[in-house]
């Protein structure tokens, strides 16, 4: 089958930091779908996972956690999904990813892909919908129902992939009041297509922006970029007893002690937890991406996809992790098919 992989983790631009490759296709054995590869999405953690360092792999190491594809076999124990099934799914960190023909993946972390959404447009949305859904609604405890109707949520990095979906859950499941930061014209338009009420620009000082929109406490922060260089103004914007969710690892250690008085919470968010730890609860991401599918296809939540780079090749993958690593990008990055 063919694939993109790595065996040295090298700056993006370096002729081998992802190579063209071809190697045999893997079997489904146990609880595995063995998947052909429709199109695949981008994400930092595929940024990060090929970072420069001194590891050399001895096998190639496939990238690639954000996928959709049809079944093209399943293992014996699979009760989920049969040959022919259209899925969509971002996999586990733990095994190859999905920038290849074809990809083992466990059928508790699979959802039926959104029968709206083309091959492309549905591999824009697993990882980020799970990770802004799990964040939200499981580690920060707001009631998707709505029961939290009214209650404000600031999300900062409202025009990147998980802030795109985090947004239309808060406003359009949570019916949260949804400040996002963006800063440059295209974002404020896209962050107010997906439900923002309002922006504030994260480029600038966060506190007399909200107190300008008569908002200088949120409920809810959602901090979807590093926390670095904004994490000491947290305690001042955020309603005592309210919550703050973190997805990006800090660099730094931080100073907790200002959170305390106030009574807030901090929830970190690892969408790949489960798969990685085969958690009992491991097949709620199959359920997730279920109930997700149908509000695709109820036109509640509508896609992120804002560019398909084309084929799924090292070069098109290269111009993908360079426009992330640039740091402007809009939505959702997709790739498209393995060519001839």
């Amino acid at each position: 089958m063919k694939a993109v992989g790595l065996y040295r983790y090298l700056p993006v631009d370096h002729p081998e930091s992802l190579l063209d490759l071809e190697f045999a296709a893997p079997v489904a054995t146990g609880r595995d779908l063995l998947v052909e590869v429709k199109a695949v999405s981008v994400n930092p953690v595929d940024c990060k996972r090929r970072a420069p360092k001194d590891a050399v792999e001895t096998a190639p190491k496939v990238l690639g956690w954000d996928a959709a594809g049809v079944v093209h076999a399943v293992g014996p124990e699979v009760t989920l999904f049969s040959p022919g099934d259209s899925v969509y799914y971002a996999g586990s960190i733990l095994r190859p990813g999905s920038n290849g023909e074809f990809q083992l993946v466990d059928e508790r972390v699979v959802g039926h892909k959104p029968a709206n959404l083309s091959f492309a447009e549905a591999a824009a949305m697993p990882l980020t919908t799970l990770t802004a859904w799990e964040l939200m609604f499981e580690r920060m405890g707001v009631e998707r129902s709505g029961a939290h109707a009214g209650r404000s949520i600031l999300i900062l990095g409202g025009a990147g992939g998980v802030g795109s979906i985090a947004i239309q859950l808060a406003a359009k499941l949570a019916r949260l009041k949804v400040i996002a930061s963006a800063s440059r014209p295209e974002s404020v338009e896209w962050v107010t297509e997906l439900g923002a009420q309002a922006t504030v620009d994260h480029t600038k000082p966060l506190a007399a922006q909200l107190a300008a929109l008569g908002e200088p406490e949120v409920d809810y922060l959602l901090c979807l970029t590093s926390p670095d260089p904004l994490f000491e103004s947290f305690a001042q914007i955020v309603k005592p007893q309210g919550k703050i969710g973190l997805i990006v690892r800090a660099t730094r250690p931080y100073d907790l002690s200002i959170l305390h008085d106030k009574g807030l919470a901090v929830c970190l968010e690892s969408m790949f937890t489960r798969s990685s730890y085969q958690t009992p609860d491991m097949i709620a991401q199959h359920k997730l991406l279920e109930e997700a599918a149908g509000l695709f296809e109820a036109g509640i939540l509508q896609g992120t996809m804002k560019q398909n780079l084309g084929a799924i090749c090292a070069a098109n993958l290269k111009r993908a992790h360079r426009m992330l690593e640039g740091g402007h990008v809009v939505g959702k990055l997709v790739l498209e098919g393995f060519g001839a």
